[in-house]
């Protein structure tokens, strides 16, 4: 039987997150200051990190294949790897020190010679460094953003050079940490004031970006090379956001203002688009997964510009999988668009890892017919 090792972090238990109004969190960061005792980014340092019942889930989705045996993704997890050794790692683990901790696992297996499901270090190194993402964008001429770094506050001079608003966000982060409303910034002194306090708050350089007034989407990407396929797409509708908010998928948008007990109805699967803006939104996603080297599965964020071309925001090859429909996980929600159960994406990304590394499965997954869009990634996989 095949033994498959889950690498993973969990959100401790004692971190939950506030349930605020957007009044409350307006007034909380009202003089963009806390208190010494709650910095702004204790409320979302384990953002990234997988709840229990995340998991569980996954776990559950790996049996239907092989024997799980969990590697949590701590200071022992070399130890676990180099003991067990698995025939091949499922990894979900972000890390949490450093710019490269989502390329610590990875690295690790490489150095112990155990294959690995998702993206390599170098690519997950690659896109949580926002700036060294869009350089490589640019290079492959895939539109995103123009944007400057700014290390302190002596550099926010050259912010200048780029048109308003401009939108400002942590480098080295995802999962919306660091964002509020006021990371969109309508002239220099509130450009100054955001940045200083992202700069304080996040002890890391600022990317400062031109604002893109249109439409976003977040699309699913499934399998590798020329038969890797977009997923159907999620648009987001902003309108559902809380009064007065702005249009931004924010940090609250995301964590405070979405409960499971009071869905925040922001998504669209699959988006009402006409064929053409889909087709350049697939076009731009595919483009930008090859081009950042991107391996199974992945998530793409795409806002349109003014005159209605996709732009790339980010690239997250650790992509959030949460397992319950009610909450709001992009991912899975375009997957089940696509016919595809959440045991199945699960499965599907394992099945096109070990394809890559010629790591034997046990069995076979059928994959719902209505799944057509992704039938060419599945059959290259031998999942259809």
């Amino acid at each position: 039987m095949t033994l498959i090792g889950l690498a993973y972090n969990q959100k401790p238990e004692q971190q939950t997150l506030p349930i605020s109004s957007s009044a409350d969190v307006r007034e909380a960061e009202g003089e963009n200051s806390r208190s010494e005792e709650e910095p702004p980014s204790s409320r979302d340092e384990f953002a990234e990190w997988d709840s229990p019942e995340t998991i569980t889930a996954v776990e559950s989705a790996l049996k239907k294949i092989g024997k799980v045996v969990r590697l949590e993704a701590d200071e022992d997890f070399p130890d676990r790897l180099r003991r067990t050794r698995p025939d091949i790692v499922f990894n979900i683990a972000e890390g949490l020190h450093g710019v490269n901790r989502e390329a610590h696992v990875p690295a690790i297996c490489e150095f112990y010679g155990v294959p690995y499901s998702g993206s390599d270090p170098f690519t997950l190194a690659l896109c949580l460094d926002k700036a060294r993402t869009k350089e490589t964008l640019n290079f492959h001429r895939i539109a995103t953003a123009p944007f400057t770094v700014v290390h302190s506050a002596g550099d926010l001079e050259k912010a200048r050079a780029l048109p308003l608003p401009l939108f400002v966000k942590p480098l080295h982060e995802g999962s919306s940490k660091g964002i509020t409303d006021k990371n969109l910034c309508w002239d220099y002194n509130q450009l100054a004031t955001q940045t200083e306090f992202l700069l304080e708050n996040y002890h890391q350089p600022v990317l400062v970006e031109q604002y893109l007034p249109g439409k976003e989407f977040t699309c699913g990407v499934l399998g590798n090379g020329d038969e890797a396929v977009v997923l159907p797409l999620v648009g987001m509708n902003f309108e559902t956001l809380p009064e007065g908010a702005l249009p931004i998928y924010s940090f609250d948008a995301k964590f405070v203002w979405d409960r499971p007990e009071n869905p925040l109805d922001i998504f669209e699967c699959p988006a009402k688009v006409s064929p053409t803006l889909r087709s350049a939104i697939e076009s731009t996603v595919l483009a930008a997964y090859h081009a950042l080297g991107c391996r199974d599965w992945a998530r793409v964020d795409i806002r349109l510009d003014a005159a209605g071309v996709p732009n790339l925001i980010e690239v997250n090859p650790l992509p959030g999988i949460l397992p319950n429909p009610e909450d709001n996980s992009c991912l899975p929600k375009a997957a089940r668009a696509a016919g595809i159960g959440y045991d199945e994406l699960i499965e599907s990304c394992l099945r096109y890892a070990a394809a890559r590394q010629g790591v034997a499965l046990e069995g076979r997954q059928k994959f719902p017919s209505t799944a057509m869009s992704a039938q060419p990634a599945m059959a290259a996989a031998g999942l259809a």
